[in-house]
């Protein structure tokens, strides 16, 4: 991603000050940005919440139009959100969960109004100590933070910065042999739209989490054949359709491992198992619920198996899980040989006033409320 990329066509708006820029209107940034309000800063002078999406709701905006709240993936409440009459615990069922969030955050953010600048990308975040020109020495110390509008370049001098940035635009595919060679159609989680579009077809489903889960329900009841490979034996719980306590505990120690020393961060579902709700019994009791080991390669028509077998296809959905979208921070050079970044307590421990909400063990999907409110409380300390 290019880190200058002004242009005639874009003019350039000189730096503006603010004490926190938060990157990403999801749920993780809008936990963030609520807490350092309550906390006495101002929400479009103190706190600017800058987000790409070209309306509200996070990553849902985007997700596909027969997925309901309640479906495979539990939508947890915003702190405060009861303040202004909604919880996700009553929303419509029969509405697609990607308009219901989107309603919801953007009542969320007027009610505290939060301001979030959108549509609106982060092009690159810079230190300003090697950013700023001789002219610039007075300037404080943190990030120079560059942003495109659909008007002008903006460029933000901010003390911290929290990237919310999320993993949507990142989803994960598997190095698999004959990618380049499948004359089928290949899609990834964020590019699935409807099930109808595969109706009749030979689907290979690639991955072991609850997308994965729920195309395989989604795609068998509109007459696709269906496929499911995972490179791991899924590990089912009876424990309850939510995550219980000790689970959790597990899954965050587990990512916070990895974000303290710099590797790559383990998949949720690997870390947390999947839980046996009505979903996956339903899928059970159809005969759905087959997992195979992951194919060898592809070849044109389908897939080998490491036996030899050859398994023939007309589709391939990759929804092997997601890496975080970073591309915006290449110029602080946070990425280590392990494949990931030195993440403690939410913050880069190589650029002090860098946190990342929804990062490693602030996952939104184990606790970004909670994290939120734990990071809100460092940022202002880190202020002060």
């Amino acid at each position: 991603m290019p880190t200058n990329p002004a242009s005639p066509l874009v003019p350039t708006v000189e730096p503006g000050d603010t004490q926190v820029v938060i990157i990403g209107a999801g749920q993780a940034g809008l936990s963030t940005a609520y807490h350092l309000t309550r906390l006495g800063l101002l929400p479009g002078v103190d706190v600017l919440v800058v987000d790409r999406g070209p309306s509200t709701g996070g990553a849902w905006q985007h997700r596909w139009s027969a997925l309901r709240v309640g479906d495979t993936h539990k939508i947890h409440d915003l702190p405060g959100m009861s303040e202004a009459g909604l919880s996700f615990a009553s929303a419509p069922r029969d509405q697609p969960a990607r308009e219901v969030v989107r309603e919801y955050y953007a009542a969320y953010e007027r009610h505290f109004g939060l301001e979030v600048l959108r549509p609106a990308t982060v092009v690159a975040v810079t230190s300003a100590a090697t950013a700023l020109t001789t002219a610039d020495v007075e300037a404080p110390r943190g990030f120079l933070v560059t942003v495109r509008t659909e008007e002008q370049m903006r460029r933000y001098r901010s003390a911290v910065v929290v990237n919310a940035s999320g993993t949507w635009r990142r989803p994960r595919i598997p190095a698999v042999a004959g990618r380049d060679v499948f004359s089928g159609r290949q899609v990834t989680t964020p590019e699935y739209s409807d099930a109808h579009d595969f109706a009749g077809q030979r689907v290979a489903i690639v991955g072991a989490g609850t997308s994965a889960l729920g195309f395989l329900d989604e795609l068998s009841a509109v007459g696709a054949h269906t496929e499911w490979f995972t490179r791991r034996e899924p590990a089912f719980t009876d424990e309850g359709p939510d995550l219980s306590q000790d689970r959790g505990k597990a899954a965050v120690r587990r990512q916070d491992e990895a974000a303290r020393a710099g590797r790559r961060l383990p998949s949720i579902a690997g870390s947390t198992g999947l839980p046996r709700n009505a979903m996956v019994r339903r899928l059970d009791e159809r005969g759905v619920l087959v997992r195979r080991p992951m194919f060898a390669r592809l070849v044109s028509d389908g897939a080998i198996t490491t036996n030899g077998a050859h398994i023939p296809l007309d589709a391939v959905v990759w929804a092997a899980g997601f890496d975080a979208e970073l591309d915006h921070l290449d110029p602080l050079a946070l990425n280590t040989s392990r494949g990931g970044i030195v993440v403690s307590d939410g913050e880069s421990a190589d650029h002090p006033g860098l946190f990342l909400a929804g990062y490693g063990p602030q996952a939104s999907t184990i606790g970004a409320n909670r994290a939120g409110r734990a990071m809100a409380k460092h940022i202002m300390q880190r202020l002060h």
